[in-house]
């Protein structure tokens, strides 16, 4: 008999780590199976059911998973993130794309065959979307889950085709079979913002200038900042980020009119980050050398987006505003993980 339980891919990525050690906090008795192509730590390997040190793209894993378990979620939180998709364009579209394709037909096999349906959670991004200057960003405003969807890069093509997969898989699957499935791939999409950690460094996502900022002045290393202070970005902290997830996971379908939502918590240039890592770290050096190339790519993105719809359907509030992100978690965390 196959065992139930909750798949978690990526799950040594900043998101990975908290989704984990949550989960098992809200349900000790439950059944993490974690895929990472890296080994996790000694105390997230605790928390699992089973870790596999393994590739999203491997097809014989994906049916060893399927004959063993059967997942009521799925966390697909494994990708290429933005500036490696960009230097190796085809690596990204075939982990990010390929890898999400090959789970959701997961998912979807596992729910015709127990009856019941498979919520497959996935992190979406503010890549998605794509404005053609600095001026018509500032203009937006807050923008929504329909407008400007015109990505300039690799990830955030990728993020939003897996989106339209998710929408086809949820709402469309083989949608001319003469007997359509008793159940489905429940698909529910989370834009999420740049994310910031106290406890995992970042990985190379083009909105981590903020968060390098924080680290390095934490750790009394000089960084040169890859965007200009006027950048501007909407962030948001990782405790926020996995409260999304499991919150968005709870809600019943009924509630749900979208598969893709965005989510917000407070928008901030890097002038404000400086202003308030400078304050806790006096001693920090922080220059600011735009890199025009990844400059263009911040500057795509929306300074600030609309998430009323989240907000409306599944009651998201974030409990971290800048003020507070900064004073109660990331600099108190931030300086007990680099105290000597």
């Amino acid at each position: 008999m196959s065992t139930r339980a909750v798949l978690i891919t990526g799950a040594n990525g900043e998101i990975g780590h908290g989704l984990v050690s949550r989960l098992t906090e809200k349900h000790p008795d439950i059944h993490i199976v974690a895929i990472d192509v890296h080994p996790l730590s000694k105390a997230l390997q605790d928390q699992c059911h089973e870790v596999i040190v393994g590739d999203v793209l491997d097809s014989t894993m994906i049916d060893r998973l399927a004959a063993f378990y059967d997942f009521s979620s799925i966390y697909h939180l494994a990708a290429i993130l933005s500036t490696k998709a960009e230097r190796e364009p085809v690596l990204g579209h075939r982990v990010n794309v390929d890898g999400t394709l090959g789970l959701l037909e997961l998912a979807a096999r596992q729910a015709r065959a127990t009856g019941e349906n498979v919520k497959f959670l996935f992190p979406s991004s503010i890549a998605a979307y794509g404005l053609p200057d600095v001026a018509t960003k500032m203009r937006a405003g807050k923008v929504k889950e329909n407008e400007w969807l015109d990505a300039r890069t690799m990830y955030g093509i990728n993020k939003k085709y897996c989106e339209d997969l998710g929408r086809y898989y949820n709402w469309y699957y083989r949608q001319i079979d003469p007997q359509p499935t008793a159940a489905h791939v429940d698909f529910r999409a989370i834009r999420f913002p740049g994310l910031i950690s106290a406890i995992t460094m970042p990985t190379g996502g083009t909105s981590d200038y903020g968060p390098e900022m924080m680290h390095n002045a934490a750790a009394g290393k000089p960084y040169d900042c890859f965007v200009p202070e006027s950048a501007t970005l909407p962030f948001m902290t990782m405790p926020d980020a996995i409260n999304a997830l499991l919150q968005l996971e709870e809600t019943p379908a009924k509630n749900l009119t979208q598969v893709v939502y965005n989510i917000g918590a407070f928008s901030v240039s890097a002038r404000d980050f400086y202003d308030v890592i400078k304050e806790a770290f006096p001693e920090a050096v922080v220059n600011f050398k735009p890199d025009v190339l990844r400059q263009k790519i911040v500057d795509s993105w929306p300074a600030n987006v609309d998430d009323s719809w989240a907000r409306k359907e599944w009651g998201w509030q974030p409990e971290y505003d800048f003020v507070r992100a900064f004073r109660e978690y990331l600099i108190p965390a931030v300086k007990e993980r680099y105290r000597t």
